[in-house]
C-alpha cells in the first residue's frame, strides 16, 4: 500500500508502513473515505459500521437528546472528533456534554465529553474496549457506555465521584435491566429498547 495516501474504505487497518501526527490526520479531505476514521496511536483505523451498529447508535442518540430537551440539560451529538493526543483523534459514536458552552459548533474537533458511547463494530470493539476506554478515562470522561451488539449487553464503566482519578464502578447491564446514570439525573432507557427497531 502506498504509505503517503490517506486510507481507504478497503483497507482493514491504514497505512501499517507509517505512523501519522494527529495535525496531518487532521487536515485530511473531508471525503466519504475519511469520514468513518480514527486515529489511534498514530495509526489510521477505518470504522467499517454495520446496520445493527448504526441503529443502536441511533437509539442512543435520539435517548438522551429526548432527555438533554425535557430536562433543559447539556448537549448531545453523534460521531464528532476528539483530538486527545499528537497521535490519537478518537471519534465516539454518541457524545454528551452537561455544558453546552463547551461545544464550538464551528470547530470540528471538541473537548472530551462527560459521557461517551461506543457501540461494537467488528473493524473497532478490541480497540473502544482497550485503548480507547484507556484514553477517555485518562482525558476526563465521566463515563463509558460500551454497547455489545454480539451479546446484548451494555458495559458501564463511570467515576464514583466527579474527583475520582478514574472509572472506579462498572456494570454489565442485559435486558431487562434499565440503563441509568448520575449525570442526567431521571433518564432510564431499557437495554432491550437499544436493540429495538420499529
Amino acid at each position: 500500500m502506498d504509505s503517503t495516501r490517506a486510507p481507504r474504505y478497503g483497507d482493514r487497518v491504514a497505512t501499517p508502513e507509517r505512523t501519522w501526527k494527529a495535525e496531518e490526520f487532521l487536515a485530511l479531505p473531508e471525503d466519504p473515505d475519511h469520514r468513518r476514521a480514527e486515529l489511534i496511536d498514530g495509526r489510521i483505523v477505518m470504522h467499517d459500521p454495520k446496520q445493527l451498529h448504526q441503529l443502536v447508535v441511533r437509539n442512543i442518540m435520539l435517548a438522551v437528546h429526548a432527555w438533554a430537551v425535557g430536562s433543559g440539560h447539556g448537549h448531545v451529538i453523534f460521531n464528532q472528533s476528539l483530538h486527545l493526543t499528537d497521535r490519537d483523534v478518537l471519534s465516539p459514536d454518541v457524545l454528551w456534554w452537561a455544558d453546552p458552552s463547551r461545544v464550538d459548533p464551528s470547530t470540528a474537533v471538541q473537548p472530551v465529553p462527560d459521557l461517551v458511547a461506543e457501540v461494537r463494530s467488528p473493524s473497532t470493539w478490541a480497540y473502544d474496549v482497550g485503548v480507547k476506554r484507556r484514553l477517555y478515562e485518562e482525558h476526563g470522561a465521566g463515563e463509558l457506555w460500551l454497547v455489545d451488539v454480539d451479546v446484548r449487553a451494555v458495559l458501564v464503566a463511570r467515576r464514583s465521584a466527579p474527583q475520582a482519578p478514574g472509572f472506579d464502578v462498572g456494570h454489565v447491564l442485559r435486558p431487562p435491566e434499565i440503563l441509568a446514570t448520575p449525570l442526567l439525573p431521571g433518564f432510564e432507557l431499557a437495554v432491550e429498547d437499544l436493540f429495538r427497531f420499529p
